[in-house]
């Protein structure tokens, strides 16, 4: 499972960060392990949070055979069912809706798995919708006081697949990647998905088995190791010299 956080910082690129968190959420319908599910925003959000909603409100809902379209369908009746549930609890808790893609019917699909994009503020991590993964183009947007605070809500999640801060403070930057426990972290990159020769990082919650998968630890899953260990002497050893009861290898040649 997943519950990929995205810190934004107050001197983050307002538009870029906008866009990035925009197609980071909603894109594949919010169905992929490595999609940004929670905004946290330190401090003023600059007007950050209302261009993610109006630029959510202009992504087209639909098929994914129709031209133009963004957003397709969720997976299946259950799995809407299961996000606008999501959505609604949080609702209950205390969130405020800022755009609500429930209800949703694009024109000839009436009957289609549609959740349009959906935006959540005001969660806090006592919330459903914040301790579940959603798997849905729904974004929660938090804000706390300083990046201690975002770094102890990003680690206090049980999940550690992917995250991302927003920033252009290199200072920020480097205290965050090493503090964090995450597996795959992005700086002003929303996906953090790692090219093939590395490996998928995933940790905590958001991994299972004894190793990662591609890149060198996908290699050495398919590797059985052969170790060779050898001696060649320039001489050979005086007849009558000693015999030695230690280890080969921890003897001096």
């Amino acid at each position: 499972g997943a519950k990929n956080p995205a810190v934004v910082m107050p001197d983050a690129n307002p538009e870029a960060t906008a866009n990035a968190l925009v197609g980071a959420a909603f894109g594949a319908a919010g169905q992929r392990c490595m999609a940004i599910t929670t905004a946290v925003f330190v401090g003023d959000d600059n007007g950050i949070m209302d261009a993610i909603v109006e630029k959510a409100m202009r992504l087209k809902v639909g098929a994914g055979c129709e031209p133009g379209v963004e957003v397709g369908p969720v997976i299946s009746p259950a799995a809407k069912a299961r996000i606008e549930g999501l959505i609604a609890s949080g609702v209950e808790a205390g969130a405020r809706l800022l755009l609500d893609g429930r209800g949703v019917k694009p024109t000839g699909y009436e009957a289609g798995n549609f959740v349009g994009p959906t935006v959540l503020a005001g969660v806090t991590p006592d919330m459903e919708c914040y301790q579940q993964e959603i798997f849905g183009p729904v974004l929660l947007c938090m804000r706390v006081d300083s990046l201690d605070a975002a770094i102890e809500v990003v680690n206090g999640n049980r999940y550690g697949n992917g995250t991302a801060i927003f920033t252009r403070s290199g200072s920020a930057a480097r205290r965050y990647q090493n503090e964090v426990d995450v597996g795959q972290v992005g700086i002003n990159i929303p996906i953090p998905v790692p090219l093939p020769f590395f490996s998928f990082t995933g940790s905590r919650a958001s991994f299972a088995g004894s190793s990662n998968f591609y890149g060198k630890a996908g290699v050495q899953f398919y590797t059985q190791t052969k170790t060779i260990t050898a001696s060649w002497r320039e001489v050979d050893e005086l007849a009558g010299s000693a015999a030695h009861v230690v280890m080969p290898t921890s003897q001096k040649v």
